[in-house]
């Protein structure tokens, strides 16, 4: 079976109904995936994402390289195991965090020689040993090894590292994996239009499983994201998924769905409730732990159904918070990633029906 189904697409927009079949289960599209970076998502259970029906989480390379490193999740029998998450995961290749360390990496040929965060020691990462750490992860959706591009960025320099990526994303695509696991190209290029569509193209032809869009999100205007997402979709397969990596809000989801994008991650949810804010309708932020709520008590969200709203109030969450009670955190995050679930959700129902449209008053 394919990985991707493609079962319908708005008539308004390029939005598309979908799921994507892999061996520990399918995914409905478009799909929400909260960041699971060190083998956990912060604050919640596998239990409760179960119980909030996430389909998908992530795991992160870089990360899971330097602790607890890659033979012991291969003892454990692999990262579903080791986690105890039944359902499907996808791990980012580690280019990201290479990039996001600038100031201890040295570029190479065939990857990136860089000092640990942690402790200063010395690793190597490039598409050879990122394939082998998400092999030994066992995975079902794999990331190439690219590099992601800082905003802004002059022309040569992005043109420069897209050449490179590319390089790392062909070896990337040589590397042998698992039966089960599937692997995705990510499209660089910065925010250059023709770089873009040269990038997009180039994957095509190395025929990945489904193909991420990279390097947004980095501090480029909003405006200019929605140009580069609704620039580049059309050169990539309609019958195969689309990811946009590190996005967003919720009306930055929003509007990449009505753009073409399938899949989405950001560590907004769990961040956000760590310091103390809820999202609520519109995709407003609410700052719990702010002092105008000391004596609120009524729930972070009166319409929403989470386990937090039909328990507990404001008052006491804001409480849990300021005297850094462990629950607090976690009934916010609990909260977040109802939330972010509950809007896939409608957004999938509002394609089914023909109504997506409808759906924008909600982000003015």
């Amino acid at each position: 079976m394919a990985l991707y189904e493609l079962l319908k697409k708005d008539t308004g927009s390029m939005a598309r109904l979908g799921k994507i079949h892999t061996a520990h289960g399918d995914i409905e599209t478009p799909i929400f995936m909260p960041v699971g970076t060190r083998a956990t998502v912060k604050a919640m259970s596998p239990r409760e994402l179960e119980e909030e029906e996430v389909q998908i989480i992530l795991g992160n390379t870089y990360h899971l390289m330097l602790r607890p490193g890659k033979d012991l999740i291969r003892q454990a029998g692999g990262l579903h195991k080791f986690e105890n998450w039944n359902r499907p995961i996808l791990t980012d290749s580690g280019g990201f965090q290479v990039f996001s360390l600038s100031n201890l990496r040295k570029m190479k040929p065939d990857g990136v020689e860089f000092a640990s965060h942690i402790d200063g020691s010395r690793y190597f990462l490039g598409p050879v040993e990122s394939m082998a750490i998400q092999r030994a992860l066992g995975s079902d959706i794999v990331m190439a090894f690219d590099e992601c591009t800082p905003y802004p960025c002059s022309y040569e320099d992005a043109e420069k590292s897209l050449k490179q990526t590319l390089r790392w994303e062909l070896m990337s695509r040589e590397q042998p994996l698992d039966p089960h696991q599937f692997r995705f190209g990510i499209v660089q290029g910065s925010v250059y239009h023709d770089l873009r569509k040269h990038s997009a193209e180039e994957l095509v032809k190395m025929d990945f499983d489904g193909y991420s869009i990279g390097g947004l999100s980095v501090g480029e205007p909003e405006e200019i994201m929605f140009e580069c997402v609704e620039r580049v979709t059309p050169y990539l397969p309609e019958d195969k998924p689309r990811y946009l990596m590190g996005v967003g809000t919720p009306k930055q989801i929003y509007e990449n769905v009505r753009r073409g994008i399938d899949m989405f991650d950001c560590v907004m949810p769990t961040r956000l409730a760590r310091h103390g804010s809820a999202f609520i309708k519109g995709g407003i932020t609410l700052p719990v732990k702010a002092g105008k709520y000391f004596n609120d008590f009524t729930p972070i969200d009166e319409n929403c159904t989470c386990y937090a709203c039909r328990n507990f109030t404001r008052a006491y969450i804001r409480h849990l918070l300021n005297v850094n009670e462990i629950l607090g955190v976690r009934l916010l995050t609990i909260h977040n990633i109802h939330y972010f679930m509950d809007l896939m959700k409608r957004i999938r129902k509002a394609i089914a029906e023909g109504t997506l449209d409808r759906m924008a008053s909600e982000f003015v």
